[in-house]
C-alpha cells in the first residue's frame, strides 16, 4: 500500500527526469536509474585540490578559486592520485521540487576499493545531503585512499536517493515489520538462541571464525600497487592489490590506517517495501571507522527459495591512530530503514544486473572471483551463487529452512 513519506522508486525517478526535475549534459541512461536511487555520472574535468572544503555562504566556483591546483582532462581517462582530493563536476543538475530532498552515498563498488567520495552542492552546509527544493550543481569530491585509480567522464561513483518527509522506522516499527517480513537470518557462524541487536537500528556483527575459508576472514589493501582502472570488469588478479587477512582465536588485530574488507556474520533481507542505509558506527572510541558505502536498495537478499535467505554484509573497515583489537562477533555497524514511497517497479537482483545479490566476502567488479572466499564443502553448480548451507539433506543438497534471528533491544 503506497504511503504518504517515503524514498522514491526508480520510476518515480523517471518522473522526476521526465519533468525536468533532473536535468542532465547528455542523456541520463536507464541504467542509471537503480530501484531506489540515482547514479551520478562523472563530468569532462576534476580539479586537483590542496584542501577538502564545504562552500558555507559562497558558490562552490568562488571557493575553488581559492583551493583547486589545476585541472585534469577525464574525457580520454585520468590518473587520481592516491591521498589527493579531487572535486568533479556532475553530469546531472537538480530543480527539486520543494517538497524533495535527497541524500548521497558511494556505491558498493567504490567503498571497495576504499575510494572516498560524498557530493556538494552549492552553499552547501553539509556533504552529501540535498536540501528540499534545492536547485543547482552537484559536485562530487573524490579521495583515492588506498590506490591510485583512473577514471573517465560518465563512469559512476555515487548515488543519489529521493525522499519525500521523514520515512525512517524506529525500532518498535522495525520489530513489527520484522515478524511480518524476516530482515536478518543467522549465517553458519551464529550460535543458536542468539538475538540479532536493535538501537535505532539493526545491529551486524563481524565474522572472524575463519571458518570453512582456510581460516582467512578478510582482505587487507597493499600498498604501492599498480594503478587501478576503476571500469575494469574482472580484470585484476587479487594478491596484487590484497593480502588475505586471518585471526587469531576469534581476534585481528586492525593497524592504523589500513584498510580492511570483512564479513558479516548475518545475512540481510530488504523487503521490496523498504530501504536501507549502512551507518558507521562508532564504539564509543573513535577508533574505528565502517562502511563507506551506504545503500542497500529494496530486494536486496531476496533470493529463491532453495538458496539460503537473506545476503552477507561486506563492510569496509579502517582504525584510526591506534591499532583496534576486533573479536569475532563484535558490533560493527548498523543498518537503519525507511519505508518506500511505493514499491520499485523492480527490486535489487539478477533483472538489474546486480553483482552483489549473493555475495559473501566479495571484492569490487574490477577484480577476478576468488574461490577461496567461499565456504567450503558447496556443490559446484552453486560456488559462485555464494549459498551459505547449514545443513545437507541425503543426497547432499543444502536445505535452507533457516528461521530469521529474533530481534531484542538492549538499554
Amino acid at each position: 500500500m503506497p504511503v504518504s513519506e517515503g524514498v522514491l522508486p526508480r520510476q518515480d525517478i523517471r518522473r522526476l527526469i521526465r519533468e525536468g526535475h533532473i536535468l542532465a549534459e547528455t542523456e541520463i541512461p536507464d541504467s542509471s536509474l537503480q530501484p531506489a536511487s540515482l547514479d551520478l555520472r562523472l563530468g569532462a574535468k576534476a580539479y586537483r585540490l590542496r584542501c577538502s572544503f564545504l562552500p558555507g555562504t559562497r558558490a562552490v566556483s568562488d571557493k575553488l578559486r581559492e583551493y583547486q591546483m589545476g585541472e585534469v582532462d577525464l574525457t580520454g581517462g585520468a590518473v587520481l592520485e592516491q591521498n589527493r582530493p579531487y572535486l568533479i563536476p556532475l553530469q546531472e543538475m537538480l530543480r527539486l521540487p520543494s517538497n524533495i530532498r535527497g541524500r548521497a552515498n558511494p556505491r558498493s563498488s567504490t567503498g571497495r576499493v576504499d575510494v572516498f567520495t560524498r557530493v556538494i552542492t552549492e552553499y552547501g552546509q553539509h556533504f552529501d545531503e540535498i536540501p528540499a527544493g534545492y536547485v543547482g550543481d552537484l559536485y562530487l569530491e573524490v579521495v583515492p585512499l588506498s590506490f591510485t585509480v583512473k577514471v573517465r567522464t560518465g563512469l559512476t561513483l555515487n548515488q543519489l536517493r529521493f525522499m519525500l518527509g521523514t520515512s525512517r522506522l524506529d525500532d518498535q516499527a522495525l520489530k513489527a515489520i520484522h515478524e511480518a517480513e524476516p530482515l536478518i537470518f543467522p549465517g553458519p557462524t551464529v550460535d543458536p538462541g542468539e538475538h540479532a541487536w536493535v538501537a535505532d537500528g539493526l545491529f551486524l556483527t563481524v565474522d572472524l571464525s575463519g571458518q570453512g575459508r582456510r581460516r582467512f576472514v578478510g582482505y587487507r589493501a597493499k600498498k604501492s600497487t599498480a594503478l587501478l582502472d576503476l571500469e575494469r570488469r574482472g580484470f585484476y588478479k587479487i594478491d596484487e592489490f590484497w593480502e588475505r587477512v586471518y585471526p587469531h582465536a576469534g581476534r585481528l588485530i586492525l593497524e592504523p590506517n589500513e584498510f580492511y574488507l570483512l564479513v558479516s556474520r548475518e545475512r540481510v533481507r530488504i523487503p521490496s517495501t523498504l530501504a536501507a542505509e549502512m551507518a558507521a558506527y562508532d564504539p564509543t572510541s573513535g577508533e574505528l571507522r565502517t562502511h563507506y558505502a551506504g545503500f542497500f536498495d529494496p530486494g536486496f537478499g531476496v533470493v529463491e527459495a532453495d538458496e539460503p535467505p537473506g545476503t552477507h554484509a561486506v563492510l569496509e573497515v579502517r582504525a584510526h591512530d591506534v591499532s583496534f583489537a576486533l573479536e569475532h562477533g563484535q558490533r560493527l555497524c548498523k543498518l537503519t530503514f525507511e519505508t518506500m514511497l511505493v514499491e520499485p517497479e523492480e527490486i535489487y537482483g539478477a533483472g538489474l544486473g546486480s553483482r552483489y545479490q549473493r555475495q559473501y566476502l566479495a571484492l569490487g567488479r574490477q577484480f577476478k572471483q576468488d574461490k577461496s572466499a567461499h565456504l567450503e564443502g558447496v556443490p559446484e553448480l552453486l560456488l559462485f551463487r555464494d549459498p551459505m548451507p547449514l545443513e545437507s539433506d541425503s543426497d547432499g543438497w543444502p536445505e535452507f529452512d533457516v528461521p530469521p534471528l529474533q530481534l531484542a533491544s538492549r538499554d
